[in-house]
């Protein structure tokens, strides 16, 4: 499966809010739940462009891991970056249907070889 990873925008907003909804049950048996609240639409375009303005800002980096077709198969999330000490928390989600076929394995290796070139 090929995979591409792209910073998050304004525009993902939408196909975003549909993978979370969709793999909800999925990720809150394995992580505690973000809330009622984050699965409403109008709470979760407040907490995207707050992201996007963390992003704005240098304090942590999120991103899609797509197909291809431009499908979100998970997400990548780099945050709490701390600069001066050149560290930073990872985490990531990959969406059910897609668990166990590397796809984060894949986005990590795409993220870490284009960092290095760019």
């Amino acid at each position: 499966m090929d995979i591409l990873i792209e910073k998050l925008n304004s525009t993902d907003a939408k196909e975003l809010y549909k993978f979370e909804v969709e793999n909800r049950t999925f990720f809150e048996e394995m992580v505690p739940t973000r809330g009622d609240d984050y699965y409403k639409s109008e709470f979760f375009k407040i907490r995207h462009e707050t992201l996007l303005e963390e992003q704005a800002k240098g304090i942590s980096y999120f991103y899609l891991i797509k197909d291809k077709n431009g499908s979100i198969l998970g997400r990548i999330n780099l945050i709490d970056i701390d600069d001066s000490h050149e560290i930073g928390h990872l985490g990531y989600r990959v969406g059910q249907q897609h668990t166990g076929k590397g796809v984060a394995t894949k986005a990590l290796k795409f993220y870490w070889n284009s960092s290095k070139s760019g």
